[in-house]
């Protein structure tokens, strides 16, 4: 199996959505940009949203057994993937590599 890694590549910020929507919560997510994981035979990094890891999951564990190219060329390189975690409010994208 491959190692995995996990980099936050960008995190959004819906405040209209927020503020129409959503009850105030305290540390909602606690990624920052440019935070790295590395997922040990596809399973989910210690410290590492939960929520995020359902959005992943499939991915990291296709890539850690050897597999990629996901949608016939969707990334220029077939053994990574850009993944958003499912949070409507704050998106948060993660860039996923097979690594040796």
């Amino acid at each position: 199996m491959k190692d995995v890694r996990i980099t936050v590549m960008r995190i959004t910020e819906y405040t209209d959505l927020m503020e129409e929507y959503e009850n105030p919560i305290e540390h909602a997510c606690m990624m920052k940009l440019n935070d790295s994981f590395v997922s040990k035979n596809g399973d989910i990094p210690k410290n590492f949203c939960e929520s995020a890891w359902g959005s992943m999951e499939f991915f990291v564990k296709e890539l850690a057994s050897g597999r990629g190219d996901f949608y016939n060329g969707w990334m220029k390189n077939p053994y990574s993937a850009m993944i958003s975690c499912n949070d409507g409010f704050r998106p948060v994208s993660f860039l996923l590599e097979a690594i040796q």
